[in-house]
């Protein structure tokens, strides 16, 4: 009993020290945002959670603000915002997460220019906007201590690092967030800032499962689809928001702070790389 309360002790004082870490999220109403937020409020981070939409707050440490991340104006307000609550609260920004995505599937003769630039917009050029004023302020922030500590992570996709029939212009606009973060972090790393990729396979959210035609969508899926080329997953499930989660907050810790410019691919084995 003792034990247990002395370790309940110390894993309260690390959550109460971990209040001076701000995150930012962006796309945090969705199935792998809402989870990403959930596990670094129980992590005892600070988190600002945005969307489109302003998000729900599911604790007193969690502030919610919308957010087009294809704005620049929104995005420059928002760090002001972020800049702000630092100074209120004694914090630092610890990290940025970059989950917000819009999903638009087909072949490449039936994908129109405005497809096209709705998914480069969300995709990709949100991504270039709050990464950038996210280590422009940690730059500015700089704490000694916090060298190496700090990051940017972009949830991308697996289709961005193997060819996916009808998800060309999809895969594209990930490719391009996933290695623009990754150059960014050749760059950041003068700063102390860690910039990673974490690449999801196929996963249980709303974006995915609504696209689903029949009952056997997920079966098709874990199978794999022969006609299309796509291959099957060799651990036999779906990812679920949670298993993303985890390894954004590993990416956010300490144990991570000699990674930089990597992407986990979070699959299932389905890129088979």
């Amino acid at each position: 009993m003792g034990a247990e309360s002395s370790e309940a002790g110390r894993t309260s004082a690390a959550n109460d020290a971990n209040r001076t870490k701000l995150v930012l999220v962006t796309g945090a109403s969705g199935g792998i945002g809402s989870a990403v937020v959930s596990a670094l409020d129980s992590a005892g981070y600070l988190v600002v959670a945005t969307d489109r939409e302003e998000p729900r707050a599911s604790s007193d440490c969690v502030l919610t603000r919308s957010l087009s991340v294809d704005d620049p104006d929104e995005v420059d307000s928002i760090f002001a915002y972020v800049d702000r609550v630092c100074a209120a609260r004694g914090a630092q920004l610890h990290g940025v997460v970059n989950v917000a995505g819009v999903l638009r599937s087909g072949r490449v003769l039936d994908t129109t220019a405005e497809d096209w630039n709705a998914l480069f917009s969300v995709n990709a050029f949100g991504v270039f906007l709050v990464s950038k004023a996210a280590v422009a302020l940690m730059r500015r922030q700089l704490p000694e201590d916090a060298r190496n500590r700090r990051a940017v992570i972009t949830v991308a996709s697996n289709s961005a690092v193997v060819p996916r029939a009808s998800m060309a212009a999809y895969a594209a606009s990930k490719a391009a967030a996933a290695h623009f973060t990754k150059s960014l972090g050749l760059e950041a790393a003068e700063f102390g800032v860690r910039c990673n990729v974490v690449a999801p396979g196929t996963t249980r959210t709303p974006m995915v499962t609504n696209g689903w035609t029949d009952p056997s969508g997920e079966d098709d899926v874990i199978a794999g689809v022969p006609n299309d080329f796509k291959t099957g997953i060799p651990l036999g499930r779906i990812a679920d928001p949670s298993d993303l989660a985890g390894v954004v907050s590993f990416l956010l810790s300490e144990y991570a702070q000699h990674m930089t410019m990597q992407e986990l691919v979070v699959d299932g084995g389905a890129a088979q790389r």
